[in-house]
């Protein structure tokens, strides 16, 4: 049930806990994260005054994205709390490494304290880590009484339902078993010595044991059976939830949501809305800015070296799509003697392939020919992250071959990505195509900002020591 993004209150908790619980979640690591930069700088005399309220504001977002909401999991054993706290250590270190990039590429590194900028580096995530493990304890003790459940369909779904109330112990609720009537050699799932009862015992059996909460995960239509179990129910003060079966929709970013008064189900949505949308923005805005300050040497340096070496142009432009499936326009410097506009036919570079330049070789191979597209970045056509863009033929090509093929257009394509630094950096054929689509949709199931950086270092990495470019 992870994949759903909820708006409303966790089954099983009363509204107010369940606005408690949310709000300690969601803010609890962003508050840590600037409480003890304030703390560090309370040991310096200093205070979050000037730029430093600046790394303040960074590091409540990065709290938010970075760390990530608390998981409120407790600690199971020694192990797993070691490999959770060094997640976090590596998670934060990573990012405020960058922060501290930028404050130097910007030139206010004197204003900084190197010190402090280290200690809020280790400080934080050790206490985001124990803050959290305490809150675990203060939330569950502090939330309503165990609530009794049962779930009425032994599926598949309700298997994953209760595996997934089992593993949150903040919904303090305890599943009993299942009702079912299909015999034992027809369920989906191997738990028929958890099924209670048929469907039309679950009136008199939650009667007699005090059972708080009936999650329905059969069909949600007006059948005979869902009929006559409400209909029982209605002289009981039972909790009802339908459990709609969605998950075989290949969710991109699910999550519920309300137009006055009617719910709605996204099966498929960008992972960009809201403050998501504006902090991806001002990210790509701040390192496509600053990385074209730094590169603009070696910008002049490529262009140059294009127009000495051969005849032509020295940027060549395609047409692709972009954000929504809308032709956009990528900016590359050229490699090669022919400018395809790929629009109704496209031919893939292969190793040692006639048409690329000498010179053209040398900057394919270090990725230099990509850096144009910061200007598609600046512009807002791209991203620094995200799925490459296809030329429009070979997407006419292969939107009909893979399905959810243009799934990947609900973001903005990017300069890397996540299929990229996973090894499917080109390869124009129907397997290693297929593959890249995997990763392009699995990273918009799965973004945030550390995600991001992750791919930014895998990128570098990439390009220092990948022998297959060409």
């Amino acid at each position: 049930m992870d994949s759903l993004k909820r708006n409303y209150q966790s089954p099983g908790v009363s509204a107010a806990d369940s606005t408690t619980v949310f709000v300690v979640k969601s803010l609890l690591n962003p508050i840590v994260a600037v409480l003890v930069l304030a703390a560090c700088l309370a040991v310096r005399d200093d205070t979050l005054h000037g730029p430093w309220f600046l790394v303040a504001v960074l590091g409540f977002v990065g709290g938010a994205e970075v760390l990530g909401m608390a998981p409120f999991t407790g600690l199971r054993s020694f192990r797993e709390a070691v490999n959770e706290l060094a997640d976090f250590v590596l998670r934060w270190v990573v990012f405020t490494a960058s922060v501290y990039a930028l404050i130097v590429i910007s030139g206010l590194g004197e204003r900084f304290s190197l010190r402090v900028l280290l200690a809020w580096a280790f400080a934080t995530p050790i206490t985001a880590f124990a803050a959290q493990v305490a809150a675990h304890y203060v939330v569950v003790r502090t939330t309503r009484r165990v609530r009794r459940a049962v779930i009425v369909g032994c599926t598949a779904l309700g298997a994953r339902l209760e595996a997934s109330v089992r593993s949150d112990p903040l919904l303090r609720t305890e599943i009993l078993g299942f009702f079912e009537d299909r015999p034992p050699d027809r369920l989906e799932v191997d738990a028929k010595d958890r099924v209670i009862g048929r469907t039309g015992d679950v009136v008199d059996y939650v009667l007699r044991n005090d059972v708080n909460i009936v999650y329905v995960t059969l069909p949600m239509n007006r059948g005979p059976r869902v009929l006559q179990l409400l209909e029982g129910l209605r002289d009981s003060t039972v909790s009802i939830y339908f459990v709609p079966d969605i998950f075989a929709f290949n969710l991109i970013q699910g999550r519920f949501d309300l137009v006055d008064g009617i719910p709605l189900v996204a099966v498929r949505e960008t992972p960009f809305y809201g403050v998501r949308a504006i902090l991806k923005r001002v990210t790509d805005m701040l390192v496509a800015g600053v990385a074209t300050l730094l590169l603009a040497p070696v910008l002049a340096f490529v262009a140059a070296g294009v127009k000495l070496t051969s005849p032509g142009p020295v940027i060549f432009r395609q047409r692709r799509y972009g954000l929504d499936g809308k032709s956009i326009t990528v900016y590359k410097f050229r490699s090669m003697t022919v400018t395809e506009d790929g629009d109704r036919s496209y031919t893939q570079v292969t190793r040692g392939d006639a048409r690329v330049t000498p010179f053209g070789d040398f900057i394919r191979r270090t990725s230099l020919d990509e850096l144009p597209q910061l200007f598609n970045v600046l512009e807002g056509s791209m991203s620094i992250v995200g799925p490459r863009p296809h030329a429009v033929a070979v997407n006419e090509q292969y939107r009909r071959l893979i399905p959810g093929y243009m799934v990947r257009h609900k973001v903005k394509p990017g300069i890397t990505g996540w299929a990229q630094v996973n090894g499917y950096r080109g390869g124009d054929d129907l397997g290693s195509m297929t593959k890249r689509i995997e990763f392009d949709l699995e990273y918009l199931r799965r973004w945030s900002l550390w995600l991001d950086i992750q791919i930014l270092f895998m990128t570098a990495l990439l390009v220092l020591n990948d022998k297959r470019a060409y």
